[in-house]
């Protein structure tokens, strides 16, 4: 397989490539610094006068999502474990985005990669994690999904990443640059740049970990809100302090929402969590893209959708602070599902009720009536 040419000696002979390493965890490095940091939006809200809206948009990343961030980290953690050398299969089971990230990431280092992916993922994510050339293995059923890689990661003799374990300790959560020491140092020069939310969506519960022990490492004021989706088992567990709680039903909406609290959903960093339905996930999702002029997931629906709420009690009893949301991919991956009329019906989704509520709350500041899921960590109150 064709690899990068070697910039180092490399005294400790063939037996063990050491220098391979070394240029790999280079090339990674070399990314991050070309791509610099995603922007910090601010959505101007005039009904919503005292409370600022900011979005950080990761969806400008060269794989275009917040997966990314997670990608990036995972390959350095492998590498610097010593898991993936010169030539290993890398084999990860994915919703999606992660797979199209981590696709990247191997083709820059040369080394195979392998996505085991529900069959209904996107065609749109298909494509792009063989365009950069990853190889796509769909499977029936979701709940096989992490068998199925660790599988074909022994048939393969390679490494399975297993984002769902290792994204909560693959990240340097004191800061090194994370999602949410961008975001705090972006804000510092806001008229309120200590929010009083930040909403995160849960999918493999890392970036919520990462900036749940960020606030509390920083003894920021600022609390978490994870937002989960209609068909997943974060909420249930979160509510029930009961990690075995699953969900047969597979999640609607790509990139959150997981049958099983995975080992990197870490509950007691969160403060409050959200259960969004899938239409009123979808009717965020309109809303939002109108007011952008530009189009978002579905998984940015479901943050949108938590952070009008928590505005909406911010209103009600008129104080005035800030909340932040991610924008975590683009909705040009979802042109043929979220976007498609018809593929909304077949599933019997109706995000109109929905869209009418919140656009009605954005536009005059009226109460938002939208009755979802809410509980609150006792431990944290």
């Amino acid at each position: 397989m064709q690899t990068f040419p070697f910039r180092h000696l490399n005294p400790a002979g063939p037996a063990y490539r050491r220098g391979w390493i070394d240029e790999a965890v280079a090339a990674i490095e070399a990314d991050q610094c070309r791509t610099a940091d995603t922007h910090l939006i601010r959505l101007i809200v005039p009904a919503l006068s005292g409370i600022d809206i900011y979005l950080k948009d990761e969806s400008t990343h060269p794989t275009g999502s917040l997966k990314h961030r997670l990608a990036r980290s995972l390959f350095l953690y492998a590498l610097c474990n010593g898991h993936i050398r010169e030539g290993t299969p890398v084999v990860e089971a994915s919703s999606g985005s992660t797979a199209v990230s981590e696709a990247y990431f191997a083709q820059m280092i040369g080394v195979p990669f392998y996505a085991v992916m529900p069959r209904t993922t996107s065609a749109e994510k298909i494509a792009a994690i063989e365009h950069y050339g990853g190889n796509c293995h769909l499977i029936d059923d979701g709940r096989a999904l992490y068998a199925e890689a660790a599988a074909l990661a022994a048939r393969l003799n390679g490494h399975y990443m297993d984002q769902f374990t290792f994204a909560e300790r693959a990240t340097d959560w004191r800061g090194n640059n994370n999602i949410a020491e961008s975001i705090f140092s972006q804000l510092q020069g806001e008229p309120r740049p200590l929010p009083d939310w930040v909403v995160m969506g849960a999918g493999t519960g890392g970036t919520s970990a990462t900036i749940g022990r960020y606030l509390r490492y920083r003894q920021y004021p600022t609390r978490l809100c994870v937002a989960d989706v209609e068909h997943s088992a974060f909420f249930d567990c979160f509510r029930s302090q009961d990690r075995s709680r699953v969900c047969d039903r597979p999640s609607l909406i790509e990139g959150v929402g997981r049958p099983r609290c995975e080992p990197s959903f870490v509950p007691g960093v969160v403060d409050r969590m959200m259960k969004i339905p899938d239409a009123a996930t979808i009717a965020a999702m309109n809303v939002l893209s109108r007011r952008l002029r530009r189009v978002v997931g579905g998984s940015t629906g479901t943050n949108f959708l938590a952070l009008c709420r928590l505005a909406a009690e911010m209103r009600k009893a008129n104080v005035t602070g800030s909340l932040v949301t991610l924008i975590c991919d683009s909705g040009e991956r979802y042109r043929q599902t979220y976007y498609e009329p018809a593929w909304l019906k077949a599933r019997g989704l109706d995000p109109a009720p929905f869209e009418a509520a919140l656009s009605s709350f954005l536009e005059t500041g009226a109460p938002l009536a939208l009755d979802v899921d809410d509980v609150v960590n006792p431990q944290n109150a």
